[in-house]
């Protein structure tokens, strides 16, 4: 099987084996190296270490003080952990339909949705490639508005040279199958020294020094431990990008043309990290989008489907106070993406030959 995706952490096995010598393993010396090289990275003044992706949304927005009734609009083709986060943080969700050009939230539809109590603006730069920030920003300037990127995918992406992260509050994950993984972790990265001083605080359940609290806070905290994973792959980061990169353009070369499939782009001005290589596999295509991956694995190629459903579309979610409005029609686009989404592998590991065969299987499947 090629699988869809490659956890190889080895190249931190001098530093974790450093942490475990000193017997100091939660929060510490590691988590402050890992944070520097992560500000370094994504070109901001600072980054906060938490202990997953979740948390970084979570606490991205508990320190812009939202009070019940305040929106935000985020993309309704994503992971649930951007959702979540909302709830969690007591917030009324808007969504705004995506383009599947980028499939992240169109600048268009965002302005659409902007009300009296609109507060944040949370774009999702999905699969490693940033929504358009040329327009969403400044559209948040315009009304006044937080923004807060969820950037679990898109660590050293950038928009016109600017990386993710940088436009307010930025949202990484380091979970497993990320392009920089610490097992679990996330980061919160930000210019504004008052909010990132307060991230630090409440990840520390509130206090500044031992028992002396300032906020109700919480156990935020990423461990020593998984700092020493991810350090290495930061220092990596570029090469294993450039890889991504590579494999990116092997895989659309070879790709172009095969029947019902529609190719993921490139937009002017961004650079893609390649979290997934995403095709879409339209009505005309010989086989359906889930025929297709069940035929891929039964070839012995990795895929996945990265998400059947818009994020909101789970009983869990149905009349829920804090998602009014919530209906598949009113994102058709987003609907429609759900439908035909299918994820190839795209990760540094694989040789050439993988690369020829995930070509190969796809192409014969569709009758290219």
């Amino acid at each position: 099987m090629i699988p869809i995706t490659v956890v190889d952490v080895r190249d931190a096995e001098p530093l974790v084996a450093e942490v475990l010598r000193s017997g100091a393993i939660a929060q510490g010396p590691m988590v402050r190296r890992l944070e520097a090289a992560f500000a370094e990275v994504t070109g901001t003044r600072h980054a906060v270490a938490v202990n997953n992706g979740t948390t970084a949304l979570i606490g991205a927005l508990q320190v812009l003080d939202l009070r019940p009734g305040d929106e935000v609009i985020t993309s309704p083709f994503t992971f649930v952990a951007t959702l979540n986060a909302i709830l969690q943080a007591g917030a009324t969700v808007r969504f705004a339909d995506i383009s599947a050009e980028d499939f992240a939230v169109d600048p268009d539809k965002v302005a659409a949705a902007i009300g009296p109590r609109t507060r944040v603006l949370m774009p999702v730069h999905l699969y490693g490639q940033p929504a358009d920030m040329g327009k969403l920003a400044p559209l948040a300037a315009e009304h006044g508005l937080h923004v807060v990127e969820d950037a679990a995918q898109a660590v050293g992406a950038t928009f016109d040279g600017r990386q993710a992260g940088s436009y307010g509050l930025g949202c990484f994950s380091l979970y497993a199958t990320k392009n920089v993984t610490t097992a679990e972790g996330g980061v919160i990265t930000c210019e504004d020294d008052e909010l990132a001083d307060r991230l630090r605080v409440l990840r520390n359940q509130g206090m500044r020094a031992r028992y002396e609290y300032e906020m109700a806070g919480n156990n935020y905290r990423m461990t020593d431990l998984h700092a020493a994973v991810g350090i290495p792959q930061l220092e990596q980061l570029a090469a294993r990008t450039a890889a991504r990169r590579r494999n990116a353009e092997r895989l659309s070369a070879g790709l172009a043309g095969t029947p019902g499939l529609r190719l993921p782009a490139v937009l002017p001005g961004r650079e893609h990290v390649w979290h997934q290589y995403t095709v879409l596999v339209g009505p005309h295509a010989m086989l359906s989008r889930d025929e297709l991956a069940q035929q891929l694995t039964e070839r012995g190629v990795g895929n996945g489907i990265y998400y059947p459903k818009v994020v909101f579309d789970y009983d869990c979610y149905r009349d829920h106070p804090q998602i009014p409005d919530a209906t598949t029609s009113r994102v058709p686009v987003a609907a429609d993406v759900a439908e035909q989404a299918l994820s190839l592998p795209v990760h540094p590991a694989l040789s050439e030959a993988d690369l020829d065969t995930v070509v190969k299987t796809v192409r014969d499947l569709l009758g290219a």
